[in-house]
C-alpha cells in the first residue's frame, strides 16, 4: 500500500493550544487521527512528521523523494509554517529530488495576514497549495495527491 507523507513545520506541535482564533483547536495528535482516518478510506497509508528543526524538515523530503521515486510513496502534504516565508533550503530540497509531488497546505489564510507571510518560497516548487480551509486543508491536499496521474 503506498504512504502519503504528512510533514508539518516549527510551531505546529502547538496546534488546538497556539493562537485558536487562526488555528483553531485541532490538536496535532487529532489531526493524525483525522489524516489516518481518511487515508484509510482512500486505500492508503498516512506518515505524520513534525519538527521545529528546518534541517530535519529537508532531510525528510530528501527520503520522501526515494521513496517516490521507489513507488513506496504518493506525494506530501506539507505545512513548512514560518520556514514557508524564509527557506530556500526547503525549496530546493523539494526541487532537488526531482518530481516528487508536494501540496503546500496552511490552515489560515496567509494572504488575509501580515505582509511578510503573502510571499513562499515552498510554492514555485509545489505541485498545489491549500490555504485558509483550516485542518479539511489536509484532507483535501490527501485527495489531491491520490487523484493525480
Amino acid at each position: 500500500m503506498k504512504k502519503i507523507l504528512i510533514m508539518n513545520g516549527p510551531n505546529l506541535n502547538l496546534l488546538g493550544t497556539r493562537e485558536p482564533e487562526k488555528y483553531g483547536t485541532t490538536t496535532l495528535a487529532d489531526l493524525e487521527v483525522m489524516c489516518q482516518k481518511q487515508a484509510a478510506d482512500m486505500g492508503y497509508e498516512v506518515e505524520f512528521f513534525q519538527s521545529n528543526y528546518e534541517g530535519a524538515l529537508v532531510e525528510k523530503i530528501h527520503e520522501a523523494g526515494k521513496a517516490y521515486k521507489a513507488g513506496q510513496l504518493k506525494g506530501v502534504v506539507f505545512n513548512p509554517g514560518a520556514y514557508t516565508h524564509t527557506s530556500i533550503a526547503l525549496h530546493d530540497a523539494i526541487v532537488g529530488v526531482g518530481g516528487l509531488p508536494v501540496i503546500e497546505t496552511h490552515i489560515s489564510n496567509v494572504h488575509a495576514r501580515e505582509s511578510f507571510r503573502h510571499h513562499s518560497y515552498i510554492s514555485p516548487a509545489a505541485a498545489g497549495i491549500i490555504v485558509g480551509c483550516g485542518v479539511y486543508g489536509y484532507i483535501a491536499a490527501m485527495h489531491v495527491l491520490a487523484n493525480r496521474a
